[in-house]
């Protein structure tokens, strides 16, 4: 006596399991079209030659003896000129955030009397961040790594190893 095949086990889990593959790759292929992932970096070649324009920008900066102090505290951003003697009437100075770009902004800063740079923020800035400081004819550029709040100095300086 035999028994239907939609009856037996083992033809429900040999089925099952090739089903299960083709459910799970067409909800893949959904998901990864509604929501794609950014892309990092469009056309790696042009991208490749702007850093080696962004190295020799931060290797100028070295020659030049530039270096900066920096502090964020009670929500007031204070950068001193510490290398060399010469004012700047614009400071360009960037910051990013390592995983969100949305929280990313730009603060174009002139000289208080005593030539520092003042900022004062509506809201707390607080975390890790990538900065960049230039100056408005943008020859020379600083790239570091810092963490905010910072209630002591930090000596922002020009290092080309550091910079990607």
């Amino acid at each position: 006596m035999k028994t239907p095949w939609y009856k037996e086990p083992w033809a429900w889990l040999v089925f099952f399991l090739p089903f299960s593959a083709v459910v799970a790759g067409i909800a893949t292929f959904i998901i990864a079209n509604n929501d794609p992932d950014d892309l990092v970096v469009g056309d790696y070649y042009k991208k490749g030659k702007a850093i080696n324009l962004q190295l020799s920008k931060i290797k100028h900066a070295q020659k030049l003896g530039m270096r900066f102090s920096l502090k964020l505290i009670d929500n007031e951003l204070v950068v001193v000129p510490t290398g060399i003697e010469k004012t700047f009437p614009l400071l360009n100075v960037n910051f990013y955030h390592p995983t969100q770009e949305e929280k990313d902004f730009y603060l174009a800063l002139t000289p208080d009397g005593n030539g520092h740079f003042r900022h004062q923020f509506e809201q707390s800035i607080s975390g890790k961040w990538k900065l960049t400081i230039a100056p408005f004819e943008n020859h020379w550029k600083i790239d570091s790594t810092i963490t905010l709040p910072q209630s002591e100095f930090i000596e922002i300086k020009p290092t080309p190893s550091a910079a990607n």
